[in-house]
């Protein structure tokens, strides 16, 4: 695609980048801006194009974009990878534009929604960490050397400052000494070539010894260098000179770092003025309040309120269609109407849309790529050129119609004029024709009454007309597609104030046919107000009906909204009553079971209440059968503990004494679970270890039967829930009174209803300490185990 730069200036493209450069952050992307030339390869335009909308919404969601920092270092680069050596100037820009791209490079890629394109070029940064680190440690932000960029270069500057000192030190000694101060000219130290020196007076130039580096202008003074300080000069100029190599040691191999990554430097530099120019498209689109053009390569225009980005102020959008019913426009009317206007708009909408640029117009708005674009627009009259108006235009013209093809757009601005009417509208009919002809889509000016008959009567081309209101006397820069312009030439006379006889000898003249033209015009002229007032109002009532059918929307969708909140209110009420339901429920069962647990409880224990009082009686009933069993064995005991072990022969127990005697001589002692009062001629001190069962058991040789009969496990298998419980109420009891510590339930695995049912009943057991299922090798979970309480 090549259109020529004189078209490019007619059209104003070249304003337009200017301000699209005054959006770039960097040097890098103002110039690709300025370099920006119109594209005809339409993927390639729509994958700009969507660029710009990826950015504009960035811009829109994220006001600040990290687009600071970015420096032009592409000479840079070029000098180090050639193997010249970088300044510190040249490697801190390095590093200002590496940390930018690692900035921008995150912050895009981090980017929440659908950007595919920004964030594919935000890929191609590149990461510099390691030489940013480097140059980093290495210069200080004014661009000196940091002391720490290297072990050796910290040392010599240390021993700089140290070397300074003594100097300086050495020379406040000398200015201060009452000898040398008649001799020097001021008791001050400065330096002149690197050395540290006196001002001393010419007369005692010889007296003063030292090395003469300087004379003042006057001749006056000698700037002298002590010979006491002339060796620690030297050193000092030594270690400077150490100093100074170390520094190039440092800045090549900062710059020899920066060669190695000069292909990846120069790609990144690249992507950030790419990145520049895409988020300056996107911030251009926002000032001109610009859209995305629907694309089509088959030359169709259809502008919707399109708006000159040049102009300021109130603009006054153009609506215009080409390519689809017609393909060439005439547009007439008055001068300064805004005819040239439209010309530009439509040609630079072409060109910027096909930069990858929005367009100021409204969503909807379609825009063709056109591989040649021509433009003959202004006065182009040349007194160099020996060329009149007429001529300059026909020089332009006559380059087109040679050129000229059905992917063509030809711009023609007062086509035909410059010349006799007659011939000059003969002319630009037959010049409209050529091009109609070879296919270009023509949009063309002129004042020609004869253009407006060939546009209404020939085929595939349209009338349009810039409006003029009478009344005013001004032009309101409308755009009337379908209706030719009237010149208005007698009526703004007559408003001016021309005597009427003149105004109407001008109407005699005219031929009726003007007359009828004219009265033609200005009956459609009216039609089409009428048209377009009948079109705004059917307009303004579609919208009050879009309006009233989108708040008809909403309120039928905040009903929907209210309806479910009520119902899963509703919900939420019925939920909680049902849960109140089901915590009051279970917790009556708590109770129930509770109560029934207490009432078990005592049943139990009034049932061994009254087998204790049967034991008692047993003990009494055996001592008066068997009287033999009481004799008394061992010596009578005076004194007993709580602890101690005794011996109660008549009832052949072992017992332990839980309290001492009372006046009377009785005391409370235990044997197995039997609390007995005794009297101390009743026990003896007991001569044999004491056997579990006679301790744990109610009474002597019963407790040692009961625990020989009561096995330590019970098998319910078979039983009902009801019989089982029966059978364990009654096994518990006897292994409790057996002294049994452990014990087996067997109640098999089967539907687990009897095993439930034991757990509840355990749960509250008073006997029961804990319970669990059996292990491997007990039975597994057709077996619970109990460990019961100590009697």
């Amino acid at each position: 695609m090549v259109i020529s730069e004189r078209v490019l200036l007619k059209l104003e493209l070249d304003k337009v980048l200017q301000r699209l450069k005054e959006c770039c952050t960097c040097a890098l992307g103002q110039e690709l801006a300025l370099g920006l030339q119109p594209c005809a390869e339409i993927d390639e335009v729509r994958q700009w194009l969507r660029e710009t909308s990826e950015a504009r919404t960035i811009w829109r969601l994220h006001p600040i974009i990290p687009l600071g920092g970015i420096r032009d270092i592409r000479h840079a680069i070029d000098r180090a990878h050639i193997g010249g050596r970088l300044e510190p100037v040249d490697l801190l820009a390095i590093l200002d534009t590496a940390a930018a791209a690692r900035r921008l490079r995150g912050f895009c890629i981090g980017l929440e929604g659908d950007y595919p394109l920004v964030k594919g070029m935000a890929g191609d940064l590149g990461l510099f960490r390691n030489l940013e680190q480097e140059i980093r440690q290495a210069i200080n932000d004014d661009g000196s050397i940091a002391d720490h960029a290297s072990a050796e270069l910290a040392h010599l500057r240390k021993q700089v400052r140290t070397l300074q000192e003594r100097v300086k030190v050495k020379l406040e000694s000398i200015i201060r000494s009452p000898d040398n101060q008649k001799m020097l000219q001021d008791a001050l130290v400065t330096v002149r070539g690197d050395r540290y020196v006196v001002p001393v007076k010419l007369e005692y130039r010889s007296q003063f010894p030292g090395l003469v580096h300087d004379q003042s202008a006057s001749g006056a003074t000698v700037f002298i260098e002590p010979m006491a300080v002339v060796e620690l000069n030297n050193e000092l100029r030594r270690t400077l000179a150490a100093e100074q190599r170390e520094v190039e040691r440092i800045l090549q191999h900062l710059t020899e770092m920066v060669s190695r990554e000069a292909v990846c430097l120069k790609a990144t530099v690249e992507a950030l003025g790419k990145l520049d120019l895409v988020f300056a498209k996107g911030r251009f689109s926002q000032q001109v309040d610009g859209v995305e053009p629907i694309l089509n390569d088959q030359g169709r225009l259809r502008i919707y309120r399109g708006r000159h980005p040049l102009l300021s102020g109130a603009v006054v959008p153009i609506t215009v269609n080409l390519g689809r019913e017609y393909d060439t426009l005439v547009i007439t009317g008055p001068n300064t109407g805004g005819k040239t206007v439209t010309l530009k708009t439509i040609g630079l909408f072409t060109l910027m849309a096909q930069c990858g640029l929005h367009v100021p117009a409204d969503v909807g708005s379609e825009l063709a790529i056109f591989w040649q674009v021509f433009a003959d627009i202004g006065d182009e009259q040349s007194i160099e050129q020996s060329l009149s108006t007429f001529s300059s235009h026909m020089t332009n013209i006559i380059g087109v119609v040679g050129r000229v093809d059905d992917r063509s757009l030809v711009l023609l601005d007062e086509l035909g004029a410059g010349t006799d009417p007659t011939e000059g509208a003969a002319l630009a009919t037959a010049i409209l024709d050529h091009l109609r002809h070879r296919g270009a889509k023509t949009v063309a000016t002129t004042h020609y009454g004869q253009l407006k008959a060939y546009a209404y009567t020939t085929p595939g081309v349209e009338n349009a007309s810039v409006e003029f209101d009478v009344e005013t006397l001004r032009p309101t820069y409308r755009l009337q597609v379908g209706l030719p312009g009237r010149s208005n030439a007698l009526e703004i006379a007559a408003r001016l104030g021309l005597p009427a006889e003149i105004i109407a000898q001008a109407r005699a003249a005219l031929s009726s046919e003007e007359v009828e033209v004219a009265e033609l015009i200005q009956h459609l002229t009216e039609t089409q107000r009428q048209a377009e007032a009948d079109r705004q109002e059917a307009a303004r009532l579609r919208q009050e009906v879009e309006q009233l059918k989108g708040t008809l929307q909403q309120e039928r969708a905040d009903l929907r909204e209210r309806e479910r909140e009520i119902l899963q209110k509703a919900r939420e009420e019925a939920a909680g009553i049902v849960r109140k339901a089901r915590s009051e429920s279970e917790r009556v069962v708590a109770e129930l079971r509770a109560t029934m647990a207490r009432e078990a409880q005592r049943a139990q224990e009034e049932a061994t209440r009254i087998a204790r009082e049967g034991l008692k009686q047993l003990e009494a009933e055996i001592a008066e059968v068997v009287p033999s069993l009481a004799a008394p064995g061992g010596p009578v005991l005076t004194s007993v503990r709580p602890g101690d072990l005794v011996e109660i022969p008549r009832l052949n127990l072992q017992a332990s004494v839980l309290s001492e005697p009372n006046a009377q001589g009785e005391l409370l002692v235990q044997a197995g679970i039997m609390k007995v009062n005794v009297r101390m001629d009743e026990i003896r001190l007991a001569t044999r270890p004491a056997r579990r069962e006679e301790i744990r058991v109610g009474s002597g040789r019963l407790g040692v039967a009961k625990s020989q009969q009561v096995a330590a496990e019970i098998d319910l298998r078979g039983l009902t829930v009801e019989e089982a419980m029966h059978q364990v109420d009654k096994y518990l009891d006897d292994a409790f009174l057996a002294g049994l510590a452990r014990v087996s339930l067997i109640h098999g695995k089967g539907t687990g209803a009897l095993r439930v049912a034991i757990k509840d009943y355990l749960t509250s057991h008073p006997q029961v300490q804990s319970f669990r299922l059996g292990v491997h090798g007990e039975g597994g979970t057709g077996v619970t185990v109990v460990d019961l309480s100590a009697s």
